[in-house]
């Protein structure tokens, strides 16, 4: 089955930075939009920024100018750098694979990022 793990989460002050990872071994980029969602308690989860294979990406207007999506084909890894972090950036990130053709979705478990002083 594949597999998307994050990793790089923890506790950042506010104007902090973190630097998320998404490791997808099985994930052939250009067959997949990827992309970062959030989920904060008591919310929906909800799409921050995806990246095509193509180099093209797009981020919600919330995390313009803040976060930065990549990927790095040869490492088979998605990333997503945070930056000048709010409280309100607190939530649940996940790893997303959403295929170009016919198939399913694919999710990481998850890595928690805390902004608090």
């Amino acid at each position: 089955q594949v597999q998307l793990v994050e990793s790089g989460g923890g506790l950042v002050q506010p104007g902090g930075s973190l630097r998320l990872s998404c490791a997808a071994p099985e994930i052939i980029f250009s067959e997949y939009v990827m992309g970062w969602y959030r989920q904060a308690p008591g919310k929906q989860r909800e799409l921050l920024s995806t990246i095509q294979s193509s180099g093209r990406t797009y981020y919600v207007d919330s995390i313009k100018g803040r976060f930065t999506i990549s990927i790095d084909n040869t490492k088979k890894m998605m990333y997503l750098q945070l930056d000048s972090l709010k409280p309100e950036d607190t939530a649940v990130y996940y790893c997303n694979a959403n295929p170009l053709g016919y198939g399913n979705q694919l999710w990481g478990q998850g890595t928690q990022v805390t902004v608090s002083s």
